[in-house]
């Protein structure tokens, strides 16, 4: 409830996080903090450390829901406390962090700051993010044809009509459907910061209502054609979603104004594959520079641009995950995997030789009804192997990407790329240790929980398709001397959208 104007001893308190370094370089020095901090290398960090094994951004302690956290942020070297790793753990009493195993140690205790008004109080337990969206997105939560998705839809148009002098209505209208009635208040805490949770919010209860429809879309094949005008209908409301989304992020200003091409290029992205940019790990952008760089350094990436198109490949790539509802971009998986040569030949593993533009093993060739030739021992092309023939393999790869999509995935787009990669055994087993949804299973965690475990390649892998994707969104921009191979397909795609 809002505070009586007379009542002026109800001045809420905001903790603050008091830090020693006890151990390192800067040992000694303390520092106070009243909003969310990083501790790292950086210079952008507002606690700046040099030791040896200290990640560029290793640390962020944030005010959330009215407590403080300790956050790892998938640091190479971890952060532990009591000799145990941690993710993301509450800071409610005196705690000593290390920083890797053996590395600087640091002391953080809280205090109090009393100058602050009622807006930096906690949200009321009762009226928290979670529950509400639990509400809507849980084991009852309405199905997405329902009212519910009605409400969201019909919000996302409110949202997409106002001008930027409506913000605070707009904001209403969204915190009124997730949070309630008393959603609006606590709205009154540091605007920034709620923009942000609500964006956060907002994206993984549509990555959940994805997931449902498209579970819904395999009821429906499996029950025939019965019900195919409905799961189309659902998955145009979704699309529409989306779009209004975008609008949405860009209205509200997350991507910043200094925010360089480039930036937004790869902000955008992480979104188209699936990943939720608010989210996105803070050395993420220079990891991906770094692959683009080693894009530069050969003509690998033009060479087999220039391939795909002459052999016609670019449109029906895209076109087959369109089919799927998958990102048209994972056209740039089959470039990592064989330069898009549906002649490639892999080495011999105990899994067989992958064959093929896809580089699809023999069993899961089989699985999804490609038929593999007499030389599937040998390693070289073989015309009778179907892993060869490019309209087949495609297609078997379009549903392949998608069931991991769809299921272990949770998703996400760049954790699909390390399953094709790194192969069900290994990395099936760590997707499948993570909780169930797209909030806590994306390639966001899987790099937070296992990057000590994820194989070189792998990560090479993932980051080298993301960067030629970038790279791909405006050539020219980054250097290349190619047009968008994917611009006539999302162009038609745009203009279909607008008829």
């Amino acid at each position: 409830m809002p505070k009586s104007k007379n009542d002026k001893s109800q001045i809420a308190t905001l903790p603050a996080v008091v830090v020693r370094v006890e151990r390192g370089e800067a040992q000694g020095q303390e520092m106070r903090f009243t909003e969310t901090f990083n501790i790292g290398r950086h210079e952008s960090c507002q606690l700046r450390l040099n030791d040896d094994g200290i990640s560029r951004n290793h640390v962020e302690v944030a005010f959330e829901g009215g407590r403080w956290w300790i956050r790892d942020l998938m640091s190479t070297n971890g952060t532990y406390i009591d000799g145990a790793k941690i993710t993301r753990v509450p800071l409610s009493r005196p705690t000593r962090i290390e920083l890797g195993a053996e590395g600087p140690a640091l002391f953080l205790d809280l205090g109090t700051v009393t100058d602050l008004t009622k807006q930096h109080a906690p949200p009321p337990p009762d009226l928290s993010l979670t529950q509400y969206a639990q509400h809507y997105l849980g084991d009852q939560a309405p199905k997405p044809a329902d009212t519910q998705m009605r409400r969201l839809h019909e919000a996302f148009r409110h949202v997409q009509k106002k001008q930027k002098r409506r913000y605070l209505a707009i904001i209403a209208v969204v915190f009124l459907l997730f949070l309630g009635a008393g959603g609006y208040a606590w709205y009154q805490r540091d605007k920034s910061q709620n923009q942000q949770v609500l964006a956060r919010e907002i994206f993984y209860n549509m990555k959940a209502l994805e997931l449902e429809i498209s579970r819904l879309d395999r009821e429906v094949a499996l029950a025939g054609n019965s019900n195919i005008v409905a799961a189309r209908r659902n998955r145009a409301k979704l699309n529409e979603l989306n779009r209004n989304y975008d609008f949405f992020i860009d209205e509200l200003g997350l991507y910043r104004k200094k925010m360089s091409e480039e930036e937004k290029i790869i902000f955008r992205l992480a979104r188209k594959f699936g990943e939720c940019e608010v989210d996105m790990p803070p050395d993420f952008v220079q990891e991906v520079r770094y692959y683009i760089d080693q894009w530069r350094a050969s003509d690998r990436l033009a060479e087999a641009i220039r391939r795909a198109g002459q052999n016609g490949y670019t449109a029906r790539i895209a076109q087959k995950m369109l089919e799927q509802s998958l990102p048209p971009q994972f056209f740039y998986l089959a470039l990592q995997e064989s330069d898009f040569n549906v002649n490639t030949c892999g080495p011999k593993t105990r899994f067989g030789i992958a064959k093929g533009m896809w580089q699809f093993i023999p069993a899961t060739a089989q699985q999804y009804n490609l038929q593999t030739g007499p030389l599937a021992d040998v390693r070289q092309p073989d015309p009778r192997d179907d892993r060869h023939d490019f309209e087949k393999s495609t297609a078997a790869a379009a549903r392949y990407l998608k069931f991991i999509y769809d299921t272990d995935a949770q998703a996400s787009g760049l954790l699909v790329m390390a399953s094709y990669n790194w192969g069900e055994e290994r990395v099936i087993k760590r997707i499948k240790q993570m909780p169930q949804n797209p909030r806590e299973r994306n390639f966001w965690r899987l790099l937070q929980d296992y990057r000590r475990d994820l194989p070189q390649e792998t990560y090479d892998y993932v980051f080298k398709i993301f960067s030629a994707a970038v790279i791909g969104e405006n050539p020219e921009l980054f250097g290349f001397d190619f047009t968008n191979p994917l611009a006539p397909i999302m162009n038609a795609i745009d203009q279909n959208a607008g008829n």
